[in-house]
């Protein structure tokens, strides 16, 4: 149940943040250290960023609450590859420490998920 709980509230934060690109993609490209230099860019960040939060949030707090584990499949590979592009982000140019928060966030919620794939059942 707790697993559940957690799973279920990294899920509502991620669709707070999908919230924050869809309705002030300025405001929550800048959060995250990105800008827009044109139409298109505010539409990557409204459109692009968005999908990403939103269906990583929604998955997981659909899981969470139905308990089933093959919906976690998707947040767990969209995380998985984040980190794993910052990974590469650092051995190529160097960490800076303002990229460490959101590393850690992604760790955790890899941790998340990966055990809820292990422990949530399938119906």
């Amino acid at each position: 149940m707790i697993l559940r709980v957690a799973i279920g509230l990294a899920g509502l934060l991620f669709v707070i943040l999908a919230l924050g690109f869809l309705l002030d993609p300025a405001s929550a490209g800048a959060r995250l250290g990105v800008g827009f230099l044109n139409p298109l860019g505010h539409a990557t960040l409204r459109g692009d960023f968005f999908a990403f939060f939103a269906v990583g949030g929604l998955l997981s707090i659909a899981g969470a609450v139905r308990e089933d584990a093959r919906l976690l499949l998707a947040p767990l590979l969209l995380i998985t590859l984040t980190l794993a592009g910052r990974l590469i982000t650092v051995a190529a140019s160097g960490f800076d420490p303002a990229m460490g928060p959101p590393m850690l966030v992604e760790a955790v919620m890899i941790g998340l998920l990966w055990l809820g794939r292990r422990s949530l059942g399938r119906p």
